[in-house]
């Protein structure tokens, strides 16, 4: 009897999951609405009139809070003094109220309105932000662009706490047990809600026949609250379980004092600027790359009266995507040889289905969407080979120079496919999901080497930095992405003045080489850092490329924080 007495709640492994289960699907939610607008540039431009610039502006705005108001810092800060119950709810609400402004900015109640006319005439000039030229807004600022940045600012303040909130609620439920692959299945499930975003948020826009880009928005806004209900309910799974005597797992707290050290360090550099760079050529990219697809490939549109350009096969797809993505990642985890094979060929069949689909749909939302299938299949087996085998510096080289190679091909090969549709697709398919690969490579191996590099007594300290600088990137290439198209297309933005282009036709008319090649040369600079790392661990002896078995607990730790 004592025994059942003395029994906690994450002893159950049915309850844990559970738990896990409510954090993993609360950053699914956060995850879509993070890209809610993506897949539906060329929408925003045909109906809010926001061009490239404006567009990347407010994608870009997310990150701005945290970066340039240290929210990111603050947040820390709230989940060491308040716990990760109240920092659960908390982020789960900041999240909802940016999600809310941001859909009213883009809804038609918001057009002709008093505050459309406010946010037309002001903020147009932000002293100190507008000299510094890191400023969120700009004059000739589309007002509903402005006011849809200050919901995602909000929006990104709240999804920052809850990523940190959500790792740290995975370690006290895992804490001793099964915590890395646990950390893997949050992160998974986090990332097919890029899929998810790809597929229903041009879909809710259509619907019907009738273009209505709040539609996708409100789609954001209530999965963001069912998101705060996944957090309500965790809320008191967590609290029985400090009742029965839980103890929450904490960093050491971010600390003024710390900042020399860490900026003293040559791995803590090595590691923020690899951070940086590689993030920065893949999440905002993530924003602009179905409209690079539609730029670049002639997609043609079903009749209106077929198959393909009804709904149905759209939720075909994404049944597709959940069965791609359960069993390509269950195949890491059981014994059987013949079910492992088994698994396996269920994956491969059902992606060539869904490739399939997705060419008889001529979509370019949902070619973008296989992104993530394949890094969900394979982050397993990378973490499984770093632990067990080493080759953490190898991987980031190799990560970094995949990276490159997929944005290349986006910026060389795919247009010379232009007119062959059957060509291009199968060229974007390929390059997609190598980028896939490429996103598992690095973090995976990244994550796992940051106490390797860092003094151990500073690590809690260098995480936080290393994100708010990661921050910067995020912020500052989605807005760089839209000047340089804009810059380098001038004959769309002049046609578009004298009236002789649609906005319809200069969303999908853009010449994507230019900003593709910037993120190209973010890969060359992650590779140049990937080989200063190998050259380093060789000299120094850190241990890169060296097993991560016996450093177990840190590592899961690292993952942890990345999570």
């Amino acid at each position: 009897m004592a025994e059942v007495i003395q029994k906690k709640l994450n002893d159950s492994a049915a309850i844990r999951w559970t738990a896990l289960l409510l954090l993993a699907l609360a950053m699914f939610c956060s995850y879509i609405f993070m890209d809610i607008l993506s897949p539906i540039k060329d929408l925003m431009q045909s109906t809010r009139g926001w061009d490239s610039t404006a567009f990347g502006t407010m994608q870009g705005s997310e990150t701005f809070l945290n970066v340039f108001i240290f929210f990111l810092i603050i947040a820390g800060i709230i989940l060491d003094k308040m716990g990760v119950r109240f920092t659960a709810i908390l982020s789960g609400a900041v999240m909802l109220i940016g999600a809310i402004i941001k859909w009213y900015a883009v809804s038609d109640s918001f057009v002709g309105s008093s505050l459309e006319t406010w946010f037309t005439n002001n903020l147009n000039y932000i002293p100190g932000f507008d000299e510094l030229g890191v400023s969120p807004f700009y004059e000739g600022m589309p007002a509903s662009a402005k006011l849809a940045a200050v919901g995602f600012m909000i929006f990104g303040c709240g999804c920052e706490m809850a990523g940190i909130t959500v790792s740290r609620g995975i370690v006290k439920w895992f804490k001793g047990k099964e915590m890395a692959l646990a950390m893997g299945s949050e992160m998974a499930l986090a990332r097919l809600g890029v899929a998810t975003c790809m597929i229903f948020s041009p879909m809710f826009a259509k619907f019907g026949g009738n273009i209505d880009v709040s539609r996708s928005v409100a789609f954001g806004v209530v999965l963001l609250m069912i998101a705060l209900i996944m957090f309500i309910v965790y809320f008191f799974m967590d609290r029985k379980l400090d009742a029965q005597g839980a103890e929450e797992e904490t960093d050491d707290p971010f600390k003024i004092s710390d900042i020399g050290k860490i900026l003293s360090s040559g791995g803590f550099w090595l590691v923020a600027l690899l951070c940086v760079l590689y993030y920065s050529a893949i999440f905002p990219f993530q924003k602009y790359a179905v409209n690079m697809l539609q730029c670049n490939i002639d997609f043609v549109e079903p009749a209106a009266d077929s198959f393909w350009a009804g709904t149905t096969d759209e939720y075909i797809q994404y049944g597709l995507t959940l069965i791609i993505a359960v069993a390509s990642f269950s195949c890491n985890f059981v014994k059987k040889t013949a079910t492992r094979i088994t698994l396996i060929v269920v994956a491969v069949v059902a992606l060539v289905a869904y490739c399939w689909l997705g060419f008889m749909r001529q979509s370019a939302e949902t070619v973008f969407a296989v992104f993530p299938l394949l890094a969900v299949g394979i982050t397993p087996v990378l973490g499984n080979y770093i632990d067990h085998k080493g080759k953490a510096a190898s991987m980031l080289v190799l990560g970094s120079l995949l990276l490159i190679a997929c944005h290349l091909t986006f910026a060389f090969v795919l247009p010379e496919f232009k007119g062959n549709q059957v060509g291009g697709i199968i060229v974007a398919y390929l390059t997609i999901l190598v980028l896939g690969a490429s996103f598992s490579l690095v973090p995976a191996s990244l994550w796992p080497s940051v106490p390797k590099l860092v003094d151990a007594k500073i690590i809690g300290s260098a995480y936080a930095l290393i994100f708010w600088i990661q921050n910067i990137g995020l912020w500052l290439f989605p807005l760089l992405i839209g000047k340089v198209l804009d810059a380098t297309n001038p004959e769309i933005t002049q046609a578009l003045q004298d009236g002789t282009m649609s906005a319809e036709t200069a969303a999908t008319s853009y010449d994507y080489t230019w900003p593709l090649i910037m993120l190209a040369s973010l890969g060359v600079a992650a590779l140049f850092i990937g080989f200063i790392l190998k050259i380093v661990d060789k000299k120094k002896h850190l241990g890169l490329e060296l097993p991560n078995i016996e450093k177990k607990e840190k590592a899961d730790d690292a993952v942890a924080i990345e999570g």
